[in-house]
Protein backbone atom coordinates (compact mmCIF):
# COMPACT_ATOMS: atom_id res chain seq x y z
CA UNK A 1 0.00 0.00 0.00
CA UNK A 2 1.10 3.33 -0.55
CA UNK A 3 0.78 6.26 1.04
CA UNK A 4 -0.67 10.02 -0.40
CA UNK A 5 -1.53 13.78 0.79
CA UNK A 6 -4.32 14.82 -0.76
CA UNK A 7 -5.96 18.39 -0.78
CA UNK A 8 -9.95 18.25 -1.37
CA UNK A 9 -12.10 21.20 -1.40
CA UNK A 10 -14.58 21.98 1.17
CA UNK A 11 -17.81 21.25 -0.17
CA UNK A 12 -16.56 17.81 -1.37
CA UNK A 13 -15.29 17.46 2.40
CA UNK A 14 -18.78 18.00 3.46
CA UNK A 15 -20.01 15.79 1.49
CA UNK A 16 -17.25 12.76 2.69
CA UNK A 17 -18.41 13.91 6.26
CA UNK A 18 -22.00 13.41 5.64
CA UNK A 19 -21.81 10.37 3.79
CA UNK A 20 -19.15 8.99 6.46
CA UNK A 21 -21.60 9.56 9.04
CA UNK A 22 -24.52 7.76 7.01
CA UNK A 23 -22.69 4.56 6.36
CA UNK A 24 -20.46 4.18 9.14
CA UNK A 25 -17.17 4.07 6.75
CA UNK A 26 -14.59 6.37 7.65
CA UNK A 27 -13.60 9.42 5.23
CA UNK A 28 -10.39 7.42 3.93
CA UNK A 29 -12.18 4.35 2.90
CA UNK A 30 -14.81 6.65 1.19
CA UNK A 31 -12.53 7.72 -0.94
CA UNK A 32 -10.22 4.45 -1.21
CA UNK A 33 -13.73 3.27 -2.91
CA UNK A 34 -14.33 5.70 -5.09
CA UNK A 35 -10.99 5.36 -6.53
CA UNK A 36 -11.58 2.13 -6.70
CA UNK A 37 -14.40 2.31 -8.83
CA UNK A 38 -13.63 4.46 -11.45
CA UNK A 39 -9.77 3.43 -11.86
CA UNK A 40 -9.45 0.26 -11.31
CA UNK A 41 -13.81 -0.80 -11.33
CA UNK A 42 -15.17 -4.36 -10.52
CA UNK A 43 -13.33 -7.01 -12.89
CA UNK A 44 -15.95 -9.65 -12.27
CA UNK A 45 -18.71 -6.90 -13.95
CA UNK A 46 -16.73 -6.25 -16.93
CA UNK A 47 -15.75 -9.64 -17.45
CA UNK A 48 -19.47 -11.03 -17.40
CA UNK A 49 -20.69 -7.89 -19.67
CA UNK A 50 -18.33 -8.90 -21.99
CA UNK A 51 -19.33 -12.46 -22.00
CA UNK A 52 -22.77 -11.41 -22.19
CA UNK A 53 -22.17 -9.91 -25.91
CA UNK A 54 -20.23 -13.02 -26.81
CA UNK A 55 -22.02 -14.45 -29.90
CA UNK A 56 -24.77 -11.56 -29.71
CA UNK A 57 -25.27 -11.25 -33.79
CA UNK A 58 -24.48 -15.35 -33.99
CA UNK A 59 -28.19 -15.73 -34.71
CA UNK A 60 -28.83 -12.42 -37.29
CA UNK A 61 -29.88 -13.92 -41.04
CA UNK A 62 -30.51 -10.43 -41.99
CA UNK A 63 -26.71 -9.73 -42.08
CA UNK A 64 -24.26 -10.78 -44.60
CA UNK A 65 -21.77 -12.84 -43.98
CA UNK A 66 -18.19 -10.60 -42.99
CA UNK A 67 -16.56 -11.85 -46.45
CA UNK A 68 -19.33 -10.23 -48.30
CA UNK A 69 -19.64 -7.23 -46.75
CA UNK A 70 -15.82 -6.87 -46.67
CA UNK A 71 -15.81 -7.69 -50.60
CA UNK A 72 -19.07 -4.88 -50.99
CA UNK A 73 -16.69 -2.16 -49.10
CA UNK A 74 -13.96 -2.95 -51.45
CA UNK A 75 -15.83 -2.30 -54.39
CA UNK A 76 -16.95 0.87 -53.08
CA UNK A 77 -16.16 4.10 -55.65
CA UNK A 78 -14.75 5.80 -52.94
CA UNK A 79 -11.15 5.98 -54.50
CA UNK A 80 -12.35 7.14 -57.65
CA UNK A 81 -14.59 9.99 -56.27
CA UNK A 82 -11.41 11.29 -53.80
CA UNK A 83 -9.19 11.60 -57.62
CA UNK A 84 -11.21 13.93 -59.06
Amino acid sequence: MKRIQLYIEEDVWKALELRSRQTGLSILELVRQAVRERYVGDREKRKQALLGIVGMWRDRNDLPDTETYVRQLRRDSRWSRLRQ
